[in-house]
């Protein structure tokens, strides 16, 4: 199926990301208009301490309305590698360094409307090294012990999305390491 491009035009720019909006040749040779947001690639982390607890953020997500429970996550800068830009991101959020970043799975956040791709790691081995913050993020840092995260998401406590991925992603590591 071969899926055409005839115009793509950029409709609004964005501090965080853009939107754009392409016209589409289909496969049945229909034309569509979709709208896509365009937005860097992006990471998570999981992080574990050595006494097995996980470290989350909660903060309010003014779309949401709420304070929400999330892993540590943020935007790569341009030409940053991923790696480097969750080392940042664990410094800036939860202000520990990860003595092993553990690339565990990537994937697009929400490939219906927009362009965002995650990559994500297990961060171990975790020392205080904490870098300034952004200046509009408020975070509360919350150490969960990992044998009460499934019971989290079993209640429908954890409602973001790429938190959840990121948990069923780093399960298999987390068995592994705990059976050893």
């Amino acid at each position: 199926m071969d899926f055409e491009t005839v115009q793509s035009l950029t409709t609004y720019q964005g501090t965080a990301f853009n939107v754009r909006r392409d016209r589409i040749r289909l496969p049945n040779r229909h034309m569509a208009e979709v709208d896509i947001v365009d937005h860097p690639s992006a990471v998570t982390m999981l992080p574990v301490d050595a006494q097995g607890r996980v470290w989350f953020v909660r903060q309010y997500r003014h779309a949401a309305r709420a304070h929400i429970l999330e892993l540590p996550a943020g935007t790569l800068h341009p030409d940053e590698s991923p790696e480097a830009c969750a080392g940042r991101e664990l410094r800036e959020e939860i202000g520990m360094a990860a003595g092993e970043l553990l690339k565990i799975g990537e994937f697009f956040l929400a490939p219906g409307y927009s362009t965002e791709y995650m990559h994500v790691y297990l961060a171990t081995d975790l020392r205080p090294d904490p870098l300034q913050g952004d200046e509009d993020e408020f975070l509360a840092i919350e150490t969960i012990p990992l044998a009460e995260v499934e019971a989290l998401v079993r209640s429908g406590a954890i409602l973001d999305g790429k938190t959840l991925a990121t948990i069923y992603l780093a399960l298999p590591h987390l068995e592994a390491a705990q059976s050893s």
